[in-house]
């Protein structure tokens, strides 16, 4: 068994959300204490100039200048993430076995037309190691995308070690609603998963131009709005929809430009439909699952929950219905898939990344 910090910085660029577990890297997996670590408004300021810039360079040319200084901002909002999870636990830096650091997404393609895809995460694992005096496995996505997949979702493996140890009856489908919404499909035969299409992206971007905040708290602006018919019909007429899974996407595959002209209260509404319709669609197309279990900072949404059970026709609960943890479960997959990393196992299959074979990955960085 190893213990393990994990560290997941979504694309909210809210924080970092930091876990400890134990674990074997399959389904041995003991939960432990776990919080998030907001960023400040200085160090959110600085990750937002990485992710613009990121925009303007699409993976041409030399890397923008502020990558530098957001991964500045990232090392010292992660190193303050794993002390206080330390604290939590009552442990010192020795009596952890490795972090698992996945570091902030700035941009990602998927493959196409024979085409490899591209994904950036930012963030210094050596760095991280050094300043936190334990292991680090960082850089999880890249040989799963320079082998031919598209290096997402990657958590669903773990997703299935949580429903093998659970002995949970199945099919069921575990939601992630983050940024992006994604699903794993689990049940008899090898986990499936792919991106649905946007969850929580594209509603953040609109609070923050309209209301000047940064989500839609409690679905309370989507709930006073009404959705509107021929921009939600804009919205789902993308090719992304088209294609077969595996697939993935990134937040900015979209845009805004179907709702502009609509009342804050209207756009949120008609952008709540739109990733609950297009969350029902991709899940109705695996089957019908016995649950449909989701994680991420959408679940809080009771708005979009209740889109999402209305089109589906069928109840949605959020993950800890089953005890699990929706804050936390980001971070506690990529501390699992570090230790698969260290040992040499699996993360991503041909059925949840696209990727042609079972395939590892992660960089480590050792401490000393």
């Amino acid at each position: 068994m190893h213990r393990v910090i994990g560290l997941m910085s979504g694309t909210s660029l809210d924080g970092v959300d930091a876990a400890l577990i134990e674990t074997d890297g399959d389904a041995s997996v003991q939960f432990g204490p776990g919080a998030e670590h907001a960023y400040d408004a200085g160090q959110r300021q600085v990750l937002q100039q990485a992710v613009n810039a990121a925009l303007d360079w699409r993976f041409d040319g030399p890397e923008p200048a502020e990558f530098l200084a957001a991964e500045t901002a990232l090392g010292d909002a992660h190193v303050a993430a794993v002390a206080n999870v330390l604290a939590m636990a009552g442990l010192e830096p020795s009596d952890i076995d490795l972090i698992g650091f996945h570091g902030q997404t700035v941009l990602h393609r998927a493959p196409a037309g024979g085409r490899l895809g591209a994904t950036r995460q930012i963030g210094d694992g050596a760095a991280l190691a050094q300043a936190a005096g334990i292991d680090v496995v960082y850089d999880f996505r890249s040989a799963d995308v320079a082998a031919g997949g598209h290096g997402a979702p990657l958590a669903t493996l773990y997703h299935d070690a949580l429903f093998r140890r659970d002995v949970l009856p199945g099919p069921i489908a575990v939601l992630n609603l983050g940024g992006v919404a994604n699903v794993s499909w689990l049940g008899e035969g090898e986990p499936c998963a792919f991106d649905t299409g946007p969850a929580s992206g594209l509603l953040d971007a609109w609070c923050e131009r309209t209301i000047g905040r940064a989500c839609d708290l409690n679905g309370e602006l989507a709930g006073r709005g009404q959705t509107d018919a021929d921009a939600l019909a804009r919205l789902l007429d993308h090719p992304f929809f088209d294609l077969p899974p595996p697939k993935s996407l990134d937040r900015w595959d979209f845009s805004l430009d179907p709702v502009t002209d609509l009342s804050p209260e209207d756009g949120a509404a008609t952008l709540t439909a739109f990733s609950a319709r297009t969350v029902a669609d991709a899940i109705r197309k695996m089957g019908l699952p016995q649950r449909v279990l989701v994680t991420g900072g959408g679940r809080k949404n009771p708005v979009m929950m209740a889109a999402i059970a209305a089109d589906l026709e069928r109840p949605v609960e959020p993950v800890e219905t089953v005890g699990w943890n929706g804050d936390l479960m980001e971070a506690q997959a990529f501390a699992w898939l570090a230790v698969r990393s260290v040992e040499g196992l699996p993360l991503s299959l041909p059925s949840t990344t696209g990727v042609p074979r079972a395939t590892t990955g992660g960089v480590l960085a050792k401490a000393g």
